[in-house]
């Protein structure tokens, strides 16, 4: 048996404790590589909160994050209708029932933002998307999660052309597929276009199937309630004509905005844990820079960024 299964006989309130108290001890060393990637991604993006600010927000992130990471392994460890039972409220469904009954196929966008995974188990039940999967590494790893993902109605198809292909295809007979369009790219992949106000390297995957199938997007998240009592969707319209621009970097920033968007209304959740910004045209990798250049570069691009919006 993968050992993994464990997971699925002990109670999520029990494992939330756990993630909590790991989260704790993490807050507790600020040399974990985890550590730095969100103070740096902070000091990038939002440079002008107060050090105390910056610390509670971390604290806030990491604890998040790792809730999300015990809860998406709880979900893979349990039958899909578990995962469905947990979902509470679903806001402005028919956001989302709108997009579903599109005669293009819908392209639901969901960046690392909440408990994701609990939240494909509900989708699945309006169908069988078509869905790109990456393996993880380790192979018990990578079992256990193929395993939780293969108990879906989803297809699920590799990360390359041929993925691509079966996601256009199912697009253009109406069906629909998920995206994560937050990954950073292969720079063959991507455009460099602002991110929360940072030039960077944007996947333009979701873009082009925007634009060559006029699908309906919608924006979808899925967040832990306050009172802990499982968890609510978010489903946004995403209606912006630019969307569907076939100019790559045009549609590519207007999907960062839309995504800004569904971020900054639950920005603790969102998984600043990740190295979203390790290919910027000017400094290259901030998470490998030297403190003064990476000082340097936050202190340039806050004063164009000031000047850019006094400009407007």
């Amino acid at each position: 048996m993968n050992p993994y299964h464990i997971f699925k006989y002990v109670p999520l309130s029990v494992l939330q404790i756990m993630a909590r108290f790991v989260a704790w001890i993490i807050v507790k060393i600020p040399s974990l590589s985890i550590m730095s990637t969100i103070n740096i991604n902070i000091a990038l993006i939002a440079n002008d909160l107060s050090n105390q600010q910056k610390k509670a927000l971390t604290k806030d992130i990491i604890n998040h994050q790792c809730l999300t990471s015990i809860e998406s392994i709880k979900s893979w460890a349990m039958p899909p209708e578990w995962s469905i039972n947990q979902i509470r409220d679903v806001h402005d469904k028919d956001i989302l029932l709108e997009g579903l009954a599109s005669h293009n196929g819908m392209l639901a966008i969901v960046p690392h933002l909440g408990t994701w995974e609990m939240m494909n188990a509900w989708l699945n039940q309006f169908g069988a998307p078509t869905i790109m999967y990456k393996p993880v590494k380790g192979d018990i790893t990578n079992d256990f999660v193929l395993q939780g993902r293969s108990r879906l109605n989803a297809t699920l198809v590799p990360t390359d052309g041929s993925g691509v292909k079966a996601i256009f295809k199912t697009l253009k007979q109406g069906g629909f597929s998920i995206v994560l369009p937050d990954h950073v790219p292969d720079p063959s992949g991507g455009v460099v276009v602002p991110f929360f106000g940072v030039e960077t390297l944007t996947s333009t995957l979701a873009s082009k199937l925007a634009s060559k199938t006029k699908c309906a997007l919608v924006g979808l998240s899925c967040i832990r309630r306050d009172d802990g009592r499982g968890f609510d969707i978010y489903c946004y319209k995403l209606d912006d004509p630019a969307l569907y621009d076939r100019d790559a970097k045009t549609a590519a920033h207007a999907l960062n905005q839309a995504m800004e968007n569904m971020i900054t209304d639950n920005f603790n959740h969102y998984m600043w844990g990740y190295r979203r910004f390790k290919n910027l045209p000017v400094l290259g990798n901030p998470y490998r820079a030297s403190e003064t250049d990476l000082a340097n570069f936050i202190h340039t691009h806050q004063d164009r960024y000031l000047s850019d919006n006094t400009d407007t």
